[in-house]
Order: structure tokens, then C-alpha cells, then sequence
């Protein structure tokens, strides 16, 4: 992770900077902002894929905005307390919100009760990249493929387990998905965070887990962990002679992950248009776009209207996994 930040060079930072400065000229309210650090929120541990993408885009937001950009990881109940934070701050700029699926299109249709509404408590700011999900195992489970796992499965329901960075997580959703389209019954083991599941996963306590690319790549090229599928349409670019899921044995099967800015709602719209100009300048650089890619994700950078609307849809996409799977918060 530290080799991704130094990677995003002070060059780049001040090249992106000129064209801000500009743009701050026609707009004197957002001009004012900010003129303190910011906080940015992460409701996972240090280390989770999240956190990898925050630490990313923060140190040239950093120079952008002219103000220090503090990373405060907030993990925990699944996402929801970072999640809850960023709810109840001051919509005033200067706490921020990188967030995955797990809190805010997941977890409102697994519980009864969330302490804030998706749709009304948060102003997305832009979707920052896309990037599929892994299927692992640990090596001594005797499945080489997909279809030799659902057999595997269907042969001892119940036996294996397998990792989730926490209940309501997207790879918690990821795996029950898989579950109900497989027919297959795999024991649901959830952790506090990504680095954990993977961790165990990594010392053979656990059989498998869906994760991202980046944070499993080197431990699949080490022959740590096996690699049976990318749960993505298309085959990935960085493991181009992997089959996706859905050619390997699950028909249709697809389970990406998200990460995208947020602030709370009732922040200034001037704001709102200051940090998405400048993260889609980050994003969208060429050595950070390159980053992204090297780690198997698209680097997007939306208007604040285009990430409202996915939200939108990924919030009712995840009501019927919900229902299809039956998944359940352990």
C-alpha cells in the first residue's frame, strides 16, 4: 500500500493543480473551501481494499484542495458505525466518506433498523472505480475449479466455510449469491474486515472467500491461496487465462465492488462541485488510472448526478440478491 501512495508523485499533483486553481476563480463560494484538514472516514480496518483506494486519491486531493486529508478508519457492526459518523456530521466539507457496497446498498435490506437512510443522509460526490471479485480457496480444499468446489459442496452441505469481511459486506453478499445460484451450503464465518477473512483464509482456518484482486494477488502468484474464478462478465485483463464464474459453472453469475466519495447530506453544492472536480482530475490522471488497472479495477470519476443514480441502482439490485439468496445477518 505504501509503494501505491508514493506511486501517485508530487509531479502529477501539481500538474492537476493549475486547472483547479481556474476553476476556483469562477466559483468564490467554493473558492473558501477548505480552509482546515479534512476528515475522511472509512468504515473498514486499515488495510481492507477501501482503505488501499482511499489512500490512493487522498494525497493528491490533498494537493489539490491545499489542506491535509486525514484518513480515520472507522471499522465495525459491518460498516455501519463509520457509516453512522458521516450520517450525523456537519454537512459541512470537512468530513468525508469513502465507502464499498456493505453499509449503504447492503446492509438497509439485511437488518430491520440502520441508524440513517442511504438515499436521504448521504450527498454522493463521484464513484471512484469498479473492480470484480475473487473466488479463493486455501489449497488443501481439494476443489481445482469451480465445478469441482460445487460438487464438493453438494457432497458435505455444511462443511466448508467460508470468510466475509463482516455481515452485510459485499462479499458476504457475493458468496450467498454464489450459494443460491450454485444450490450448494456453505457456513457463513464473518470478521471485522477484509485483512482478517483474507489472514485466515491465507493459515487454512478457512476454506475460501470472495475478495478483490489487489489485496490477493501476490498471495495467488505465491501459491498461498488457489484462484477457481473471477466473478466478473468479462475475463479479467490482469488474469486473462482465469474463466469468470459464470463460463466455469455458474451461469450468469457476476459480484462486483464498489468504492465511491460521499459527504453528508445538506452539504453546500459548491462543495459538492469542488471535491468532485478534483477527485475526477485524480482519478482520471493517467499514472493513477494505471494504478487502478494494474489492480484489476476501472477507475471512473462521475458527476455527483451519475453516482446518485448508481447508487440508486445498486441499491435495488442488492434488495433482490437479498431476496433470491435469502441471505441473512449471522
Amino acid at each position: 500500500m505504501k509503494n501505491i501512495v508514493r506511486g501517485f508523485s508530487a509531479a502529477l499533483a501539481a500538474a492537476l493543480l493549475s486547472p483547479l486553481i481556474a476553476a476556483q476563480a469562477a466559483s468564490p463560494g467554493a473558492g473558501r473551501y477548505p480552509d482546515k484538514p479534512v476528515r475522511v472516514i472509512l468504515s473498514v480496518p486499515a488495510g481492507g481494499t477501501p482503505d488501499v483506494v482511499a489512500r490512493m486519491v487522498t494525497p493528491g486531493l490533498s494537493s489539490l484542495l491545499g489542506q491535509q486529508l486525514v484518513v480515520d478508519n472507522r471499522g465495525g457492526a459491518g460498516g455501519m458505525i463509520g457509516a453512522e459518523i458521516v450520517a450525523k456530521a456537519a454537512p459541512d466539507g470537512y468530513t468525508l466518506f469513502v465507502s464499498s457496497p456493505g453499509a449503504l446498498t447492503i446492509l438497509p435490506h439485511l437488518r430491520k433498523q440502520v441508524p440513517y437512510d442511504t438515499l436521504r443522509d448521504f450527498a454522493p460526490i463521484s464513484l471512484i472505480a469498479i473492480g470484480p471479485f475473487l473466488l479463493i480457496t486455501h489449497p488443501s480444499v481439494p476443489a481445482k475449479s469451480v465445478r469441482e468446489l460445487i460438487a464438493l459442496a453438494k457432497a458435505e452441505p455444511g462443511k466448508l466455510n467460508y470468510a466475509s469481511a463482516g455481515n452485510g459486506t459485499a462479499n458476504h453478499l457475493a458468496m450467498e449469491l454464489f450459494k443460491s445460484m450454485a444450490g450448494v451450503n456453505i457456513t457463513h464465518v464473518p470478521y471485522k474486515g477484509a485483512p482478517q477473512a483474507v489472514t485466515d483464509v491465507l493459515g487454512g482456518h478457512m476454506n475460501m472467500m470472495f475478495n478483490s484482486i489487489a489485496p490477493v494477488l501476490q498471495h495467488i502468484k505465491a501459491g498461498r491461496v488457489r484462484l477457481l474464478g473471477v466473478a466478473s462478465a468479462r475475463r479479467s485483463p490482469q488474469l486473462p487465462d482465469t474463466p469468470t464464474i459464470s463460463e466455469a459453472g455458474v451461469p450468469g453469475f457476476e459480484a462486483v465492488n464498489w468504492f465511491g466519495l460521499f459527504a453528508p447530506a445538506g452539504t453546500p453544492k459548491s462543495i459538492v462541485a469542488r471535491l468532485n472536480d478534483a477527485l475526477v482530475k485524480v482519478v482520471r490522471a493517467p499514472e493513477l488510472r494505471a494504478q487502478f488497472e494494474a489492480q484489476g479495477s476501472d477507475p471512473v470519476g462521475s458527476s455527483p448526478e451519475e453516482f446518485a443514480a448508481f447508487i440508486r441502482r445498486d441499491m435495488a439490485m442488492y434488495a433482490q440478491v437479498v431476496k433470491v439468496s435469502g441471505a441473512k445477518v449471522d
